[in-house]
């Protein structure tokens, strides 16, 4: 059987390292240890969480879209790109968050999305 470092899995997944290790915590990746006692992944494992995905990546997250810009600073990239599909957001509320906001439909609203990290593919 062939290993990769988790690391390397964590990239094949499209995952950072932290969420690699909170999955092994959780029992959702199968790990072992080497000598060392450092994580790695069956590659076997990495081909079974990347069944019916592509890249890796959930396409719900994908945006795709074309390249506006490109600001390098340093060791940094900012990379500003247009979304070329159009995007439906759904953002589950309490009851009462939709009352005050006097949600109902054709009513103007914004989605404000966070998040840790915004990957880009080609």
């Amino acid at each position: 059987m062939e290993y990769v470092p988790a690391s390397e899995a964590a990239r094949r997944l499209g995952i950072s390292l932290d969420t690699l290790r909170r999955w092994d915590r959780a029992g959702r990746l199968r790990v072992e240890r080497d000598a060392a006692n450092r994580r790695i992944v069956p590659l076997a494992e990495i081909a079974r969480l990347r069944a019916g995905r592509e890249d890796g990546v959930s396409a719900r997250n994908r945006l795709p879209g074309v390249v506006r810009s490109v600001r390098v600073d340093g060791l940094l990239a900012a990379v500003e790109i247009d979304v070329t599909v159009p995007v439906r957001v759904v953002a589950v509320i309490t009851r009462d968050a939709a009352e005050e906001l006097a949600l109902r439909p054709g009513a103007a609203a914004a989605a404000l999305v966070k998040a840790t990290s915004v990957m880009v593919q080609v």
